[in-house]
């Protein structure tokens, strides 16, 4: 097993490793497991495809069986365009290489666009769980605009054989409304059609900067960001990880709760995952949390994201530019290391 305190330093392995969480109980969390399916979904009005095809994803690969999902999302050739993703590893420009790549690295499930899955559907989509990646936004409109639009129909994505739609929506950007509206409608298709749904529940606001803070990762706003995503049915909740607080109280906007900071959550980025995991219904709508991009320290970058999604109570890591912009097996290697924190029977729950 990794020797965290070696990759991490003994500072940081500590403070991930040590802590006790003490804002909301893990056993209020309805935690990822062997039977998490079953626990969580049988009881609701999911069809049964639908079920099926959550319980697909959930048995397929390295971590099936155990709960956990480990994805790989390669959208990044339209959301930050082809070129930018691309270079670093032109071998990418071919989709079947992303394919490869999540099947090498064993993942549950591979996301992608239209134009991706459809290439090698025929080929592949019996051998790894598809998701298709139904909107996305383009970065050709000048100046950007930063807007999320339909590339794909959820008809498309059940022909090529997807378990699975993939959606992304801007909350509290100026056109967040009508993207609710559209995902919701495209989610409420895809359960009818048999398939699971996953939501990209970022922020977006340019008032989300304030006095030199970003907070678009702040947990109080990634937060109800999660909780509207559960609220149109998303099965999974895709959110980046929470790396400050206090959007709400420092914007000047919406409602919160002096207890969201006093009670709910502290300093150490695991009880401010814990926080995101507690409105996705107290963990009963899985949270995977984002990756990031790719840098210097991206194999230590990624087990830390890791360890604290697992001892938040979440259910994995999406993870793409970390992995692809680099040679196959070390991006095969990158997966693993933090496939193996979910394997790791030591990194439990805070």
């Amino acid at each position: 097993m990794t020797d965290y305190a070696k990759l991490l330093g003994e500072e940081t392995a500590q403070q991930l490793l040590g802590h006790s969480c003490k804002t909301i109980d893990k056993s209020k969390l309805h935690l990822p497991g062997p039977d998490y399916v079953d626990q969580n979904f049988l009881q609701t009005d999911r069809p049964i495809p639908v079920i099926r095809n959550l319980q697909t994803m959930f048995d397929h690969g390295r971590l099936g069986g155990t709960g956990f999902l480990s994805i790989l999302p390669v959208d990044q050739g339209i959301e930050h365009t082809a070129g930018a993703s691309f270079a670093p590893n032109p071998i990418y420009f071919d989709p079947e290489s992303i394919v490869q790549l999540a099947i090498e690295a064993g993942c549950n499930a591979v996301a992608s666009t239209l134009g991706v899955l459809a290439s090698v559907a025929r080929k592949y989509a019996h051998k790894i769980p598809f998701m298709l990646k139904i909107n996305h936004n383009e970065l050709m409109t000048y100046p950007n605009t930063y807007d999320q639009i339909m590339f794909a129909t959820v008809e498309q994505a059940y022909e090529m054989g997807a378990v699975a739609v993939g959606a992304t929506i801007y909350f509290g950007h100026e056109t967040s409304d009508r993207q609710i509206i559209e995902v919701s409608r495209a989610f409420e298709a895809a359960h009818a059609m048999g398939m699971a749904t996953v939501l990209w529940a970022y922020t977006r606001n340019d008032g989300f900067k304030k006095d030199g803070v970003d907070y678009h990762t702040a947990a109080d706003l990634t937060g109800q960001a999660n909780h509207l995503a559960v609220t149109i049915k998303a099965d999974i909740v895709k959110q980046k990880q929470a790396t400050n607080n206090g959007g709400f109280k420092a914007v000047g906007f919406a409602k919160t709760d002096e207890k969201v900071y006093t009670e709910l959550t502290s300093d150490n980025p695991i009880d401010l995952t814990r926080y995101q995991v507690a409105n996705c219904y107290m963990g009963r709508i899985g949270l995977i949390n984002s990756g990031g991009g790719s840098g210097k320290n991206d194999h230590a970058d990624a087990v830390r994201t890791a360890i604290i999604n697992k001892r938040a109570g979440g259910m994995g890591l999406i993870m793409g530019r970390k992995a692809f912009q680099r040679p196959m097996d070390e991006g095969v290697k990158l997966i693993q290391s933090v496939q193996d924190v979910y394997l790791d029977a030591k990194v439990t729950v805070a």
